[in-house]
């Protein structure tokens, strides 16, 4: 591959994730930032709840004359949680999302780029709507079948865990697929289908306890913006890449 054909790749990359991020944060504007807002509510007033109850318990233990040192360490861990920077409100905030949701499109794009250029078949936009629908399948309807998008102050399993899950069953997803479209024998397409299923065999991780702040109708709503948006993402990006990727590459 010369220089002058990888450039031409790389600027279908940047475009197609380019403009792909843009219309996913616009889509999120629309359908999921005002679920993320309600949520981050009924997270910010069961923070105060509890911050209230430790208030009492240290009074308590200090009415009683024992020396609270758990609970003012756990009162100083929560004060420093509640320190963080985040971005604020409003344009701020809409700005960081927008150069999260394309970098990361740029990211994927580049995935698609690669698997297209390995499979070695011709794409077009139509052809490119393929890819990402498998795209979407792959990094984001395999792994929610496990591990469903959360809104803010859901209980969940260890950060690690869930990663680690996450990782393999998108890794799995996508070698099933390969294997089932790009297999001439049978017995591996069979086998593509068994890793379609081995991490739902395993098991995504889940916490001790169930629940969350925000209402239940609240996190199924979340649930639903959250697979809109990432469906109109992936066929966007992928109808993108491959219209970008015929002309340009």
């Amino acid at each position: 591959m010369n220089w002058t054909i990888f450039r031409r790749m790389a600027s279908a990359v940047v475009i197609a994730g380019a403009l792909s991020g843009v219309l996913l944060s616009g889509v999120q504007q629309l359908q999921v930032e005002k679920i993320i807002l309600q949520a981050e509510q009924y997270e910010k007033a069961g923070e105060a709840a509890g911050h209230a109850h430790q208030h009492e318990v240290a009074a308590s233990a200090a009415a009683a004359g024992a020396a609270p040192v758990a609970a003012a360490e756990h009162e100083h861990e929560h004060g420093h949680d509640g320190d963080e920077w985040e971005p604020a409100d409003g344009a701020e905030r809409t700005g960081y999302t927008v150069l999260a949701n394309v970098s990361m499109a740029i990211g994927f794009a580049l995935m698609l780029v690669a698997a297209i250029a390995v499979s070695g078949r011709q794409v077009s936009w139509r052809s490119g709507l393929l890819w990402g629908l498998a795209g979407y399948v792959v990094f984001f309807v395999a792994p929610s079948l496990g591990l469903p998008p959360e809104v803010p102050g859901t209980l969940a399993a260890p950060l690690h865990a869930r990663q680690l899950w996450w990782v393999m069953t998108a890794g799995l997803t996508a070698g099933g697929l390969g294997a089932i479209v790009y297999a001439r024998a049978w017995p591996w397409k069979l086998l593509g289908v068994l890793l379609l299923a081995v991490p739902h065999v395993i098991g995504a991780p889940q916490p001790e306890v169930h629940g969350g702040v925000a209402p239940e109708e609240l996190a199924r709503a979340f649930i639903h913006a959250t697979a809109m948006a990432n469906a109109v993402f992936w066929l966007a990006l992928g109808g993108l890449t491959g219209f970008f990727y015929r002309k340009l590459a």
